[in-house]
């Protein structure tokens, strides 16, 4: 198997990993507000996510950028409790996304701290690498498809829900965004470093 290929599917492992949970409430908190006809705009949403914790993980495994792990472990449930929390506050216009949201923001500024929670398992398998290029570059693009089969599971759950049975669109998104909440409260509780 090429290198390319190993680190493609240790990106794809990682993000799906149910021990990684973190990472996956993230990005169902991120998508909570759209349907299954939003899945450009999720598309982009999830991509905007990549790039921002790509960033971080190629300067932390650089070792140009350099944070305490048990500072972003913290801040992993609380980049997903502020999202959450953000979609609980939505008014239901606000729930059709025709525009720009916080969303988009969130996905990519909170990438970066994401980004930082990845770097110390990649760090702990580059270690033999001579270059980093071809690992970080294929660890990512594992970590996208990742994401993009957890948005695909959960835009069909959301169909079915909200397309099949009638839950109303603001139902389904305050049960997942509070649900998501309260998962990252306790995660806040246990990670907290000081």
């Amino acid at each position: 198997m090429s290198q390319f290929a190993i680190y493609f599917e240790l990106g794809r492992e990682h993000i799906l990993d149910i021990d990684g949970y973190d990472h996956i409430l993230f990005v169902i908190a991120l998508c909570a507000i759209y349907l299954l006809q939003d899945w450009k705009k999720v598309l982009i949403l999830i991509t905007a996510f990549t790039l921002g914790h790509s960033i971080t993980l190629a300067l932390s495994t650089l070792e140009i950028v350099n944070f305490r792990s048990d500072i972003i472990e913290f801040l992993i449930p609380c980049t997903i409790f502020i999202t959450a929390f953000s979609n609980i506050l939505r008014k239901q216009s606000a729930l059709t996304p025709a525009r720009f949201n916080t969303n988009y923001f969130f996905a990519l500024v909170f990438g970066l701290i994401h980004g930082l929670g990845f770097s110390n398992y990649l760090k702990s398998i580059l270690g033999r690498e001579d270059s980093i290029v071809t690992p970080l570059l294929s660890f990512n693009l594992g970590l996208e498809l990742g994401q993009i089969i957890i948005v695909a599971f959960f835009m069909i759950i959301s169909f079915v829900f909200v397309n099949i049975f009638n839950v109303a669109r603001r139902d389904w998104n305050l049960i997942i965004s509070s649900a998501v909440a309260g998962i990252a409260i306790t995660i806040m509780l246990e990670t907290k470093f000081w």
